[in-house]
């Protein structure tokens, strides 16, 4: 998996930063296909939670995407914790990458283990997909 030249340029679509031009999709394909393919042409900077989670629950663009989601998840991290509500999508969508994508970004995990040491209230089952992966940050 590569990994993103800091600072990313968030402007650029994830096409320009892989520098990758997937074909367009098959006319008979579902909607998440489809709007994965639009997702990625769109400048990373414009991407909003839901569209992030979409992806990287996906496995698409995780270099770019994770750090942006990460750093999403820390920022609003206090105010669910004051009572506010949580985004458990996204939360969802980044606590179950894979082990070997983690393994990748050593800090950022670090990163999102003090984001989710915070939070409170969260739904059963996002609370235990947090516990999963907080279990396999130790093992």
């Amino acid at each position: 998996m590569p990994h993103p030249v800091d600072p990313v340029d968030l402007t650029w679509s994830l096409e320009q930063l892989e520098g990758v031009r997937w074909p367009g999709p098959p006319q008979d394909t579902t909607a998440l296909v489809k709007a994965v393919h639009e997702l990625r042409r769109r400048p990373i900077g414009d991407l909003r939670p839901d569209d992030l989670a979409r992806l990287i629950t996906q496995d698409v663009g995780l270099p770019w995407l994770l750090p942006l989601a990460v750093r999403h998840l820390r920022d609003t991290a206090p105010r669910q914790a004051a009572g506010g509500w949580y985004d458990d999508d996204l939360l969802y969508a980044v606590v179950t990458r894979g082990p070997r994508v983690w393994a990748q970004f050593p800090d950022l995990a670090h990163e999102l283990q003090r984001a989710v040491e915070t939070l409170v209230d969260l739904s059963r089952h996002v609370r235990g997909e947090v516990d999963a992966w907080k279990a396999m940050r130790r093992r």
